[in-house]
């Protein structure tokens, strides 16, 4: 199986890479970056034809969209054309509590949005998500607020970010969504109870983060001591001792594999999921060049039934011990 030069990113998207680039790692949340680390995956990107950037008000309280932001300002004129931008809002949190919450206000949303595109120096982003639901307004009614930033000229075109299939139908029958961000991986699989039909069927892209399994499906998984040095892996239960044990234990019969067909770990992760269909987009996140390369090699490899049946006796539905989000992570993201 050759994949598709080409994916939309909705039914009315522009053609875009199947696989684009996800921005959070652009801050310290798996390590540290600077502008330089950035900039240099941001050129790469270009040189691979990775236009796709995907980043959040949130990552880094900004400083992701900054970074992306001053290299934007380095290439000119140019600058709008190069890349394919998706941000999100939604998420805060309150300075008082410290605890995270979400508003779907169709006014902080636009307030946010404009932060965002000052930030990043621009007038107009390709994709404004929400990032989290607020159960308080109704889906309907958020979507409603997006298709006046999409009248206004801030956005071509929305999406949600972990919401169920049955919300991504309600939202549909308002205005065309034209991308619902999910985990989705060889270690999470939960998009395949539904979401990844709806998707299909209403033209909406799913754009799959943390598509290597927040490491445990590349050649470097997060050793244990670093994990728990990082605020989201030291409280996820993947990363609880005994269960990161037994995931490097089964995740390590895979990496043997993906040596014998000669290739990088994560790329063959990345390949699996392109297979799924044409309508998934990938966005990994990476501080490095050469994991940028490993990544983008996934569009090369020529998927077969045999292999995607072996890939999934080793990793076999449901493999990974433990939850993806702890109690506290949970809080957002919908469940079906």
């Amino acid at each position: 199986m050759k994949f598709n030069k080409y994916r939309k990113l909705g039914r009315f998207g522009a053609d875009i890479a199947p696989i684009g680039l996800g921005a959070m790692s652009f801050t310290n949340f798996y390590g540290p970056c600077d502008d330089n680390q950035a900039h240099d995956v941001l050129t790469a990107a270009l040189d691979l034809d990775l236009k796709h950037i995907d980043t959040s008000n949130v990552y880094g309280a900004g400083k992701s969209e900054e970074r992306i932001g001053k290299f934007l300002l380095k290439q000119g004129n140019q600058a709008n054309n190069l890349f394919n931008i998706a941000t999100k809002a939604a998420i805060f949190t309150d300075p008082e509590t410290g605890k995270r919450g979400f508003n779907n206000d169709g006014v902080y949303l636009e307030e946010q949005l404009d932060k965002s595109l000052n930030r990043l120096g621009i007038d107009c982003v390709d994709l404004f998500y929400v990032h989290r639901r607020d159960p308080m307004i109704e889906i309907e009614e958020v979507t409603e607020s997006l298709s006046k930033l999409v009248k206004k000229g801030k956005t071509k075109s929305i999406g949600y970010s972990e919401i169920a299939p049955s919300s991504l139908k309600r939202a549909s029958a308002i205005h065309h969504i034209a991308a619902v961000q999910s985990e989705y991986s060889l270690s999470t699989r939960a998009p395949e109870m539904g979401l990844v039909q709806a998707c299909e069927e209403l033209g909406t892209a799913l754009v799959a983060f943390s598509p290597v399994g927040r490491t445990f499906l590349t050649d470097k998984p997060l050793s244990y001591d670093f994990a728990q040095s990082l605020d989201f892996t030291k409280v996820n239960p993947r990363f609880n001792k005994n269960n990161y044990e037994k995931n490097i234990e089964i995740s390590n019969k895979f990496r043997d594999y993906s040596k014998d067909m000669g290739l990088a770990t994560a790329t063959l992760s990345i390949a699996w999921l392109l297979a799924k269909d044409n309508h998934i987009i990938p966005i990994p996140g990476t501080r490095s060049v050469a994991h940028l390369h490993e990544l983008a090699a996934a569009m090369e490899v020529d998927m077969t039934d045999k292999i995607i049946s072996e890939i999934e006796n080793i990793l076999p539905l449901g493999w990974a011990y433990g939850d993806r989000y702890s109690d506290a992570q949970w809080i957002g993201p919908e469940r079906y």
